[in-house]
């Protein structure tokens, strides 16, 4: 292996977005602030989306504010700088490929939406996906798998040793899915040598990340103004829950994170169920249904007796139907959940919460309708969840949603073809690639059937919370 150019070892992060830089760096900032600045962070992007915040952190030195807020109202403001380089963003990926191949690059982390990952419920690679489907083409690296392939091929050219993926989003096992989705994609594009390489040198753990973080508002550059002394170009606000869960497995070492709270455990899968069973999947019903009722932010829903009504029914459902017993109180952990989508002062909106439904389908809701068919259990109250999505989708389609809905996986063709069948319902029901093995399922068809009457007359105000 090639001798490393610096004495510091790095961490190379793709997506430089708000999550990102109020959770992972905030945490290599606590560490830092301890006087352990074995690691570096360098921050890029593999789209051409944010060249706004790009260029933000560079002029700001990569400094920048965040700020965090309680349930209760107060507010405190850190500065960080546990960013020491941000890679402007090119189509040929250079910058990134000759950090991702440096020897002192040991991790290369990633935060991905669920649409990201292009795997349908079955765990295949969505190969018809217009951009996954031009990288596979034509090599070039549009999607998070031709990225990768760029930046992992550089590095065996280089001999820089083994590395680390880092997935930091919300699917379940989503080092697992990372690793089976790359690997189908290398062996498409027929790139053997480097699948032999990834097999010996890259290791995939899961994780598990949870901090509420809204789009920057616009208020927030007065407020960190004023807290700061400074302006500000590219502040981020959060909750001031923070928790960071991921499988110890690691190629080539990493930061010490134990010391700042971070858990590092042999199985991420209690805590990852509890999360996407729990908190993900109920974050996106109160968004649907807020949405249908008018409301802008997640903690108008969060207040309103019918949408929690909803919202309690699935969370019953989903704990109920778990295939074990948990490590984790369940029934607490969804009362503090349902505590924090009702913190007014976070102004999370239903925009945000909303987006990519169509992956979040098979990703949250259809494992947890498994679950209940095969143990007996009755899934009217997850079926609520897919049949609220419908409705918020005909908003879509008809041009009645109050904001441009964004959906990096959304086909559509195929959304509009539903909602226009004779039966949406069924059409829906039978789409393979939200349900998997589940499509066109008569038990899933009658649960969704009878949800769709009562999400109906929950939008009209008939529907009320107990």
């Amino acid at each position: 292996m090639a001798e490393t150019s610096a004495s510091r070892l790095s961490i190379l992060h793709l997506g430089l977005g708000a999550f990102h830089r109020a959770h992972q760096a905030a945490y290599l900032q606590a560490l830092a602030g301890l006087g352990d600045h074995t690691w570096r962070l360098v921050g890029a992007n593999i789209r051409g989306d944010m060249k706004r915040i790009e260029e933000a952190l560079i002029r700001q030195g990569c400094r920048y504010v965040l700020e965090t807020v309680t349930p209760q109202g107060p507010r405190a403001y850190r500065t960080l700088d546990v960013i020491s380089e941000v890679l402007p963003f090119t189509p040929d990926l250079t910058a990134h490929a000759a950090v991702g191949a440096d020897p002192a690059t040991r991790i290369i982390s990633m935060t991905v939406t669920e649409a990201g990952y292009f795997l349908t419920p079955d765990l295949t690679l969505m190969d018809d996906a217009p951009d996954l489907a031009a990288d596979l083409r034509t090599g070039s690296h549009a999607t998070l798998y031709g990225a990768l392939s760029l930046i992992l091929t550089a590095r065996m050219k280089a001999d820089a040793g083994p590395v680390t993926l880092l997935c930091c989003d919300n699917l379940r096992a989503n080092g697992a899915r990372l690793s089976k989705g790359l690997m189908m994609f290398l062996a498409l594009r027929g790139e053997h040598a480097l699948l032999a390489w990834c097999a010996q040198n890259v290791t995939t753990p899961n994780g598990m990340v949870d901090r509420i973080t809204p789009r920057p508002p616009p208020d927030l550059a007065a407020r960190v103004r004023q807290a700061a002394g400074r302006a500000d170009a590219c502040p981020v606000m959060a909750e001031d829950f923070c928790q960071w869960v991921i499988e110890d497995r690691f190629a080539a070492g990493r930061p010490a994170l134990e010391r700042v709270g971070v858990q590092f455990v042999g199985d991420v899968a209690p805590y990852e169920e509890a999360k996407i069973r729990i908190l993900n999947a109920t974050h996106s019903a109160i968004a649907w249904a807020g949405t249908l009722k008018g409301y802008t932010f997640i903690h108008e829903g969060a207040a309103d007796p019918a949408v929690i009504a909803i919202a309690r029914a699935y969370i019953e459902t989903a704990i109920t139907s778990g295939r074990s017993p948990s490590s984790i109180d369940l029934a607490a952990y969804a009362t503090t959940t349902l505590a924090r989508f009702a913190n007014p002062h976070i102004r999370d909106t239903n925009q945000r919460v909303a987006a990519d439904g169509w992956a979040k389908i098979p990703g949250f809701i259809a494992p947890i309708f498994t679950d209940c068919l095969e143990r007996g259990i009755d899934p009217r109250g997850v079926a609520m969840l897919p049949a609220l999505f419908m409705l918020f989708m005909r908003r879509w389609a008809s041009g009645d949603l109050p904001f441009d809905y964004q959906d990096q996986a959304l086909d559509e063709d195929a959304m509009r073809s539903i909602l226009a069948d004779d039966d949406p319902a069924g059409a829906f029901c039978r789409e393979s690639r939200l349900w998997g093995r589940l499509a066109a399922d008569a038990r899933l068809e009658a649960a969704i059937r009878e949800a769709c009457i009562c999400v109906q007359a929950f939008a009209m105000g008939d529907l009320h919370g107990t």
